[in-house]
């Protein structure tokens, strides 16, 4: 059997094995973050967040379109990822056993049986091994981009290796093309791919050139040259052209939208094309071949115009709204999110001394008489500062928390300006070791758990196994951690065997091949530092960001995988024949990929969980007909579109995102229907909040007001959108301005009644109008957007109820928001609280049935399906939900109700679940035994409260076994536990358990024994 046979059929059978696992342990439905949103966008071709993946969007369409019904799409799409992973585990393959088969057989001689099963194990251990890594698992098994991305980096990777091999025959060059136009494909999908330019140039300059020092650096700064012509040439400054020509041909020749855009296209094309034609014909072949590789690029990157064309139908789900080339511009350059510095910026204590007039922001805009126009309605801001520096990491002054970040773990005063070598050192300690090799360790080295942390002993580190050397790096010792951290399935421990054969592979590679060895290395450093360099991390991010660095552990992947050669090579020396190979590849099997999989399968198999989808129901149920669901991030969000947009769930409520609610587009679109949700009414108009107008309203303390004077909500609006009211400022502009925080709407009783959102019973407790006073400094439009819709609602005469989850703010608003559910109510009425503190229920009644015969939680009422840290924070959710709605019971004498609605919160849930620890969220578990005592079920809440006394013994000792980490937090762990003891004692004394309170409290004693007065409680 020859080599070639050999390692397809080979390739096919790790294929198989990836696949195979990724179909077993794929997401059961929707997940967290972004799937919920990728996977609305892809069923049915909408616009998700910029810069978009119009080409995910539609090969997720091929997949969804053949789910047998609604609640199948998601798997169905899944699945993609699942097969696109299991394609990259095959490219990975023979990427593998193309610079192994270098390594070992010179060109042009035969492949040994020795070195055919060497080749081969190099490729089964790598490919394998990469297959059951942490990252690229978790995003193999669910329907969002990363997996397609990682298809594509293997795909391009794999191709520029099989042109190197068919390079001296007639049209090898074929494959360049192809590369590019998969290229263009990726751009569809994610930018992540394009990092592999540079060391893909590498191997052409090492196949097609005499390789010398300045011949190497002259090619690696020509393959820069070209992932830059690429990233800004192509993606951004082609649309940029368009829209020179797209102004032109609408504003000063009254053509139609989108006619200048068109003329572009067809302008680029018949150039492109008469370029090519003429490289051709005088034989300009490096000149002709760079033009179609350029054309193929953008054939592939042609896929954006999908994205302009949905936009335009007005889909449901349409960020950004680029449905034209003016607006496609900053939704590629990602403007809603800004910018971070690269090269100079300021600091985190700089201050803007300056703004100027950046790039034009227009608007199209139809008038009364059909005349379609581009309408400038503001510019771009660039800032200038009065302190900046080259290289700056520190550098978020916006985010109050990241600066006292920065301050602490810097060592800075207040007041104390960071330096070069405190940017330098934040870089290196935080942005490469805790965001970048913390997360090549998990891959290789091992996990310590799924808590996310920064920098704390116990959250989120990466842990060998091997014990000396773990507490040598402050990781504790493993046999004191708590149960919950102790038996965390995402605990998983390599003892650092993948990172030695990574290493071993990496010498090997470079001693007998240092060409290959720099182009890996390439590969490993554009697709890890380099993405460092270029995000420039702040910190305090809101979820792990490992997978933006698959790709630099797919390339430690090839080394692993060379590992084989080396300790075959080792073998060699008392091994005979084909035994060394033999020997290399067992040993390396099981030493890596079988261990890998033992350890990381339990944490990564998702296929029986459905707490995204289940939350999102629970949600949607609590709601009355025709709501309002103000949302809160990702999490909130992205779960309710996939029930509305697939399934169809509950599609007359209309969800908004907070965070959306500061863009221009996302208050247009208030004014549309959406499924069967109505338009919401509002009070401004579009001429008011177009463009970055009213991004931010300063608040102006008039003297000539009335501090405690309320106002109107809807003149309030209307003062400061009017232009004729605005204020001078320092620098001589003009600035629209909030004239007061205190605002009120006029309630009509009879209405609320009829509406349904008041009971006819409350109606005593109806005020003549609702008043508050807005909370904080100064308005952001997204405040004054959420005020509209208020106002809105209250001119109709509150039709539509209006619900809020736990994160988006209330501006003030407190006394008016009752629970129901999950949620928060905006009822117009004033309801005394049960019990002081808790926030009144709307209905009892409906509240013990939604939590006792329409909330679902999965599986996870048993012991066998994992949920990570973000999965826990959903369960904390219902677990205070039933705390606090068993106390609202209690305090309206309904104990029973208050039990029953505790026991089935337990029986829902189980501690395997949702652990009682103190570091994983105790506080609301404390509500529960409090609950229970009150409830007269104090057996119930006593044998609780023992497991935590329990868990909080393992904790103390634990943290104090680190020795003083004040940096890390760990003293202040130790405080909240003992607080926590401090209460469980009291409450058993409360309660008649005197017993119980004095066997806890002599621990509690024996455990605050020898901490210094500044650790005590």
């Amino acid at each position: 059997m020859n080599f070639r046979k050999v390692n397809n059929i080979t390739g096919w059978i790790v294929f198989a094995i990836a696949y195979a696992t990724y179909l077993l342990t794929m997401e059961a439905t929707a997940s967290l973050w972004d799937c919920g949103e990728f996977l609305s966008t892809a069923f049915k071709l909408e616009v998700g967040h910029s810069p978009g993946a119009p080409l995910f969007m539609m090969l997720g369409r091929l997949f969804g379109v053949v789910a047998p019904s609604p609640d199948k799409v998601a798997i169905f799409i899944n699945s993609m990822s699942a097969l696109m992973s299991g394609f990259t585990i095959l490219f990975l393959f023979w990427t593998i056993t193309h610079f192994a088969k270098k390594l070992l057989v010179k060109a042009g001689e035969e492949v040994t049986q020795s070195n055919l099963i060497a080749i081969m194990s190099a490729g089964i251990v790598g490919a394998l091994a990469y297959t059951f890594s942490d990252t690229f698992w978790f995003s193999a098994v669910e329907g969002e981009v990363y997996a397609t991305s990682s298809f594509f980096t293997a795909i391009v990777f794999w191709a520029i290796l099989k042109w190197e091999h068919v390079a001296d025959e007639p049209h090898a060059d074929r494959w360049l093309i192809l590369i590019f136009y998969l290229m263009g494909l990726s751009i569809g999908v994610h930018l992540l791919n394009l990092l592999t330019i540079p060391a893909i140039v590498m191997v052409y300059y090492f196949k097609r050139y005499n390789v010398t020092l300045q011949g190497g650096i002259i090619a690696f700064l020509a393959g820069c040259v070209v992932l830059g012509f690429v990233q800004f040439g192509v993606i951004q400054y082609l649309p940029i052209f368009a829209s020179w020509f797209e102004l032109l041909f609408v504003n000063s020749f009254h053509m139609p939208f989108n006619s200048g855009a068109v003329f572009f296209l067809i302008l680029a094309c018949v150039g492109l094309a008469l370029l090519i034609r003429w490289a051709k014909k005088s034989n300009r072949y490096l000149l002709h071949l760079c033009s179609l590789c350029v054309v193929f690029i953008i054939i592939g990157y042609s896929s954006y115009i999908a994205i302009i064309i949905r936009s335009k139908a007005d889909v449901a789900i349409d960020m950004g709204n680029p449905d034209n080339v003016m607006t496609l511009i900053p939704y590629l350059q990602r403007d809603q999110y800004g910018q971070q510095p690269l090269v100079s910026g300021p600091d985190f204590t700089s201050q803007v001394n300056k703004v100027d007039e950046g790039r034009a922001i227009y608007a199209a805009v139809t008038d009364k008489d059909g005349n379609k126009s581009y309408q400038l309605v503001d510019h771009k801001p660039e800032y200038s500062y009065d302190e900046t520096r080259i290289f700056p990491r520190v550098w978020d002054f916006n985010d109050p928390g990241h600066k006292q970040f920065y301050r602490s773990y810097l060592g800075l005063e207040e007041g104390e300006r960071p330096s070069s070598s405190d940017n330098f050192s934040f870089f290196c300690g935080y942005q490469m070791n805790w965001m970048y090799w913390r997360y090549v360790m998990w891959n290789y080295v091992g996990r310590q758990n799924d808590m996310e942390g920064q920098g704390e002993s116990h959250n989120g580190n990466w842990l060998s196994g091997v014990g000396p050397i773990d507490k040598f790096f402050g990781k504790g010792d493993v046999n004191l951690m708590p149960d919950s951290y102790k038996h965390n399935k995402a605990r998983n421990e390599l003892y650092f065997l993948p990172l030695i054969l990574g290493f071993l592979g990496l010498v090997f590679q470079f001693n007998r091949d240092r060409n290959d060895g720099i182009i890996v290395g390439l590969l490993f450093f554009f697709t890890g530092t380099a993405i460092v360099l270029y995000l420039n991390n702040t910190p305090l991010q809101p979820r792990e960001r490992d997978y933006a660095y698959a790709g630099s552990t797919y390339a430690f992947a090839v080394w692993i995988g060379l590992g084989v050669l080396m300790v075959a090579d080792w073998f060699q020396k008392v091994l005979k024949g084909n035994m060394p190979a033999i020997a290399a590849s067992l040993i390396c099997i099981l030493a890596v990929p079988v261990l890998m999989a033992a350890k990381e399968w339990d944490d990564h198999d998702r296929s029986q969980k459905t707490i995204a989808h289940d939350h999102a129901y629970n949600m949607l149920m609590s709601c009355d007909k025709n709501a309002i669901l103000i949302t809160y991030g990702d999490n909130d969000t992205y779960p309710l579109w996939y029930l509305q947009e697939i399934e169809g769930i509950r599609t007359d409520i209309r969800i908004i995102n907070y965070n959306l609610l500061g863009t221009d587009w996302q208050n247009e679109q208030l004014t549309f229907k959406i499924n069967d949700a109505d338009a919401l009414p509002t009070i401004w108009k579009p001429e008011d909040y177009r463009g970055d107008k009213l991004n931010y309203i300063p608040y102006y303390e008039d003297p000539r007001i009335p501090k405690n004077k309320y106002f109107s909500l809807e003149e309030v609006i209307a003062f400061f959108t009017s232009d004729a009211n605005q204020l001078s400022t320092q620098s001589g502009d003009k600035t629209n301005y909030l004239p007061t925080k205190n605002f009120y709407v006029k309630l009509d009783k009879s209405a609320l009644v009829k509406s349904g959102l008041v009971d006819i019973a409350d109606t005593a407790n109806i005020p003549g109008e609702m008043s508050w006073q807005f909370k904080g400094g100064n308005a952001t439009r997204g405040d004054m957007a959420l005020m509209n819709i208020i106002a809105g609602q209250a001119k109709t005469g509150w039709t539509r109820p209006i619900y809020m989850t736990d994160g988006a703010p209330n501006l003030g608003l407190d006394a008016y928001f009752q629970s129901e559910g999950p949620l928060r109510k905006l009822v117009p009425m004033i309801k005394q609280q049960v019990i002081p503190g808790l926030s009144p229920y709307t209905n009892l009644d409906k509240n013990i049935n939604l939590f006792t015969k329409t909330f679902t939680m999965g599986k996870a009422s048993g012991k066998d399906v994992y949920y990570d840290e973000k999965n826990r924070l959903l369960f904390l959710v219902y677990r205070q939900n039933a705390a606090e709605l068993a106390l609202n019971l209690i305090g309206s004498n309904r104990k029973e109700d208050a039990v029953k609605v505790l026991d089935r919160y337990m029986s829902m849930v189980s501690e395997t679940s949702m652990p009682w620890d103190v570091l994983l969220y105790d506080r609301s578990i404390m509500m529960i035994v409090d609950a229970y005592y009150r409830a007269g079920a104090v057996d119930k809440g006593h044998k609780i409260a023992e497991k935590m006394v329990k868990n909080i013994n393992d904790e103390v000792k634990f943290y104090r076994s680190l020795g003083d980490r004040t940096g890390n937090g760990d003293l202040y762990i130790v405080q909240q536990n003992l607080g926590v003891l401090n209460y469980l004692v009291n409450s058993a004394a409360e309660f008649g358990d005197k017993q119980s309170s004095d066997a806890w409290k002599q621990q509690m004693i024996a455990l605050s024994a020898g901490i210094p007065s500044n650790q005590g409680q």
